[in-house]
């Protein structure tokens, strides 16, 4: 079957084609032939307001959905996003954009593994609970779904935000910017127009992760155990075992994690992992920083390996929480009063094993990369933020409770090590403020330059309702 350039699905629950134009089609099944020098096919009228979904626009070879547009305009508006231009111009164009570079890297073999997207999934869990007190019931009330469904619900949105992503730092990895272009860029710009540094805080943090009780590790592993056991005696299969229990954002491919290096694997979890050598056998128990999991190998390529995994997470009380914040609460009057400084009880009592080498000092990450230690309020974890907005250099906070950067519950204390007001960058003071601002604006010229370049060889179909608008490229309608 050839290209189709538009449908709509009616209410009544059959599929009604309206075709606007085929693309090498040759016949439809019902036995109407359609040669190719005849371009309309002629059906039944449909009512416009039966129409629930329909395809608005075709990029390549991939649809966009009028209920695309709207889920993308629901969710602009939840977040008080305004856009610059009519919506309806400019939504459908930001997703046609999004298409180009989702076609690129399936071109170009662009891959994210499962456990990539896992992460990004759990990380916006993560930030969602912090805002909703901690509580991962107070969220799901919230919602109206179990995190189980969140991840469902999120799984495919993210991973094509990973791919369009990867897609992006792959066009624009060589480019870069010299001082001296940073400065000829900052060197003629009026005063009020050279940006402001918004004010940014140093912090360092301690952690201490509640200890799980005997009783609570045993009922995991022993959870674990049973599904071992009725996956090998044939009463279920893995995969069904890990769409309905794991609590890993894997759980929506049975627990399959894709094709991954064991480098970028928990080490606990890779040497496992990378000894199973039959696929009908069930892993050990295993242990690693997000709780226990059992594992199931599925294939070997080379250096990569591809896995099945249910994980389950070990429950905290709040008996446990309460005894780690005391245990914080004495410790940072130790501070206080003294007895040692902030920097040795972070080398040596933190769990937080990201920052306790550097004294506590937490690390501001970008793309990946540490940046700098510097923080502006809104990129502190929600809880940090909370603790350190109305503290002065020097302080440190009370015991309170966050998620970590790895999903577990944790009490923690911080210490405001520096702020630095808003102001006016200076080379001296922000060069590297400075050299991102211009690095970005090279990228984004360069990313605005591939997608006018990738539309005159990319087929483009739109509703007629859209070709009247203002887009920022040209060559959409062709």
């Amino acid at each position: 079957m050839g290209m189709m350039s538009h449908y709509s699905i009616a209410v009544a629950g059959m599929l009604t084609i309206a075709v606007g134009g085929w693309s090498g089609a040759s016949g439809i099944s019902n036995g109407s032939l359609v040669d190719d020098s005849v371009k309309t096919v002629k059906v039944a009228q449909i009512n416009p307001a039966s129409v629930i979904d329909e395809v608005v626009w075709v990029v390549g070879d991939e649809p966009i959905l009028k209920s695309d547009i709207e889920t993308m305009r629901m969710q602009a508006d939840a977040e008080g996003m305004k856009w610059d231009g009519n919506p309806d111009c400019v939504i459908p164009e930001q997703l046609a954009v999004q298409k180009l570079f989702l076609h690129q890297a399936a071109i170009d073999s662009i891959e994210v593994t499962e456990s990539e997207v896992s992460q990004d999934i759990d990380d916006q869990i993560n930030y969602w609970i912090q805002l909703a007190d901690g509580s991962k019931e107070k969220l799901e009330e919230y919602r109206k779904q179990t995190i189980s469904q969140m991840r469902l619900e999120m799984h495919d949105d993210f991973k094509n935000r990973s791919l369009i992503q990867k897609m992006k730092q792959q066009l624009v990895k060589d480019i870069s910017v010299s001082p001296a272009e940073v400065r000829a860029y900052f060197k003629d710009l009026p005063e009020d127009s050279i940006p402001l540094v918004p004010t940014s805080v140093e912090v360092q943090i301690i952690t201490r992760q509640p200890k799980v009780s005997v009783e609570e590790v045993n009922r995991v592993k022993n959870t674990l155990r049973e599904y071992t056991e009725r996956v090998n005696s044939g009463e279920t299969s893995f995969a069904t075992l890990a769409r309905l229990y794991s609590e890993d954002g894997s759980a929506r491919q049975g627990g399959e994690i894709g094709y991954t290096p064991k480098a970028t694997l928990d080490p606990s979890f890779a040497n496992v992992a990378f000894n199973l050598t039959d696929p009908k056998k069930i892993s050990k128990i295993v242990e690693t920083e997000f709780g226990f999991h059992i594992i199931q190998l599925i294939d070997k390529r080379g250096e990569r390996i591809n896995v099945r995994h249910i994980l389950l997470k070990p429950r905290v009380t709040r008996e446990d929480l309460d005894k780690a914040s005391s245990q914080l609460d004495s410790l940072a009057n130790d501070i206080r009063e003294g007895k040692f400084t902030f920097d040795e009880a972070a080398t040596y009592t933190s769990d937080d094993k990201d920052t306790r080498s550097n004294h506590g000092l937490m690390a501001n990450v970008v793309d990946g990369m540490i940046r700098t230690s510097k923080f502006r309020m809104q990129d502190l974890p929600t809880e940090v933020a909370r603790e350190v907005e109305s503290m002065q250099v020097g302080d440190i906070s009370k015991p309170f409770e966050m998620i970590n950067s790895r999903g577990k519950k944790v009490c923690a204390i911080v210490k405001l090590k520096s702020r630095t007001d808003s102001h006016r960058a200076t080379i001296t003071e922000d060069f590297q403020a400075m050299k991102d601002i211009v690095l970005a604006k090279r990228r984004e010229q360069v990313l605005n330059e591939w997608v006018a370049n990738k539309l005159k060889n990319t087929y483009v179909r739109m509703n007629d309702n859209y070709k009247d608008c203002e887009f920022q490229y040209k060559g959409w309608v062709k």
